[in-house]
């Protein structure tokens, strides 16, 4: 299998159509692009339908439709469902962006001197998801594809993937495979491979403090009546101790504290925290107490507020008590954690805490569970042997910081373990302004793609 010459013929077709589809903004999160979002569920069964899928549709969900689309050579091969999600994370705050959000632009960096799309979603999943859309075209088109393959391209995982559990559930024969792959995560470097092995969970909650019924004068009421921005603030001071753990009784009772063999293996990853800590431009990193950066960003749980708001924010002063004050706050979690559990918990230990000068409300969001792939399996060993093809070294195993809760929910509902080979790097900003994928990872990620499936099938015999 020789994938390099097909894609050096048509890789600026494959860069332009990615552009294209990179200008939709299909934001789930707000309802004000649902068109935008529809608009490209349906350019995702097109591009499927070129690509050589036999039968594509677009399944109605209780929320966003999910793209299925499929290439069933014979029912007696393996079959490899692929998932992704052509939904894309806010673009906000758009005055960090260098160029438009939604504008896409190549540009060269030092890390990519071929050059880099910027747009939000380039990386996060498009560019990611549309790498398998080009891999089947390459396959199809050259004859070459040994095994059958399924799409599963859903467009609410930037929103909690509310609607995909409701759709595994009445569509498991349709679903029916041997292994799932998935390209949402990402490796060490364009020069060390790595497949990741393992997910933490999420927990994500919005809060609410309350305090008088009405915005106030600071001057007349200032210092007499409790101000919920301060209160929230304190509030949120105390979910970590001075060794930034936290706080909440019984958040880790369930953590699992790996040996120190297992941490040892861990650490042969390369690493430099002084390019790390440049890369960020922060002076000293900062976490849990007793745990290096890697094992903090990926074996430990954790806690942050992703957004605070309250009172005045416009141009020039206002002198006001707010009403309200809010906060979004996340905690990525580890094996065992359930996280319906740490949202009880954190509800009532948040609440606990509250003085009685405002009233306090937890609102849940969406949550997941946590997930670890064995490296012993076929679906792992296969994807190894691929980028041995195509990087020509073996892949280092990691342990990714990311949340993924679809993945132990296919297991659940599929009986299915997921693959998970991601060809992003963690500097291409995903979730930030000026997010971008490097179009050596892009292609790459098509060159190496047909690969695993080669192997696949030939050790699934």
């Amino acid at each position: 299998m020789n994938t390099k010459p097909y894609i050096e013929k048509h890789k600026d077709r494959f860069i332009n159509e990615l552009i294209e589809l990179l200008k939709i903004p299909s934001i789930s999160a707000d309802p004000a692009y649902k068109n935008d979002v529809i608009k490209t569920s349906e350019h995702i069964k097109k591009s499927l339908e070129d690509a050589g899928c036999d039968q594509v549709e677009i399944c109605e969900t209780p929320g966003y439709p999910i793209v299925y689309g499929e290439k069933i050579i014979n029912p007696d091969l393996p079959t490899v469902l692929v998932y992704g999600h052509y939904d894309v994370q806010p673009p906000d705050p758009i005055n960090l962006w260098d160029s438009p959000p939604f504008e896409p632009v190549i540009k060269k960096t030092e890390l990519h001197p071929e050059g880099a799309i910027f747009a939000r979603g380039a990386c996060d999943d498009k560019g990611q998801m549309y790498m398998h859309v080009k891999a089947l075209e390459y396959l199809t088109a050259n004859n070459e594809l040994p095994c059958n393959v399924k799409f599963m391209i859903e467009g609410e995982e930037e929103v909690g993937s509310e609607s995909l559990g409701w759709f595994l559930e009445n569509n498991r024969e349709k679903l029916a495979n041997d292994v799932i792959l998935i390209s949402d995560t990402g490796m060490i470097s364009k020069e060390v491979p790595s497949i990741t092995t393992g997910l933490r969970g999420l927990s994500y909650v919005e809060v609410e403090v309350t305090g008088p019924n009405r915005d106030l004068h600071s001057g007349l009421y200032g210092g007499a009546v409790a101000n919920p921005i301060n209160i929230l603030c304190d509030m949120i001071a105390q979910l970590h101790d001075e060794n930034n753990h936290i706080t909440i009784p019984g958040f880790y009772d369930k953590v699992e504290e790996l040996s120190k063999e297992e941490r040892a293996e861990m650490a042969k990853a390369p690493f430099s925290q002084e390019d790390y800590n440049k890369a960020l431009d922060i002076a000293q990193e900062h976490g849990e107490k007793g745990y290096t950066t890697n094992e903090r960003n990926s074996i430990r749980p954790t806690l942050d507020v992703n957004g605070i708001w309250g009172g005045y924010t416009g141009e020039g002063a206002k002198t006001v008590i707010a009403s309200k004050a809010y906060a979004k706050i996340s905690m990525r979690l580890v094996p065992d954690q359930d996280w319906k559990e740490i949202t009880d918990l954190f509800q009532k230990h948040f609440e606990s805490i509250a003085p009685k000068s405002v009233k306090v409300k937890v609102s849940p969001h969406h949550g997941g569970t946590a997930y670890v792939t064995p490296i012993d399996s076929v679906g792992y060993q296969a994807a190894s042997k691929a980028y041995e093809d195509t990087f020509g070294k073996t892949p280092i195993p990691q342990r990714s910081g990311g949340s993924i809760p679809i993945v132990a929910l296919f297991e659940k509902e599929l009986n299915s373990k997921s693959i998970l080979m991601g060809f992003g790097l963690d500097s291409d900003a995903i979730h930030s302004p000026n997010e971008h994928f490097g179009i050596w990872n892009y292609l790459k990620g098509i060159e190496t793609i047909p690969h695993f499936y080669k192997h696949f099938a030939k050790m699934s015999k």
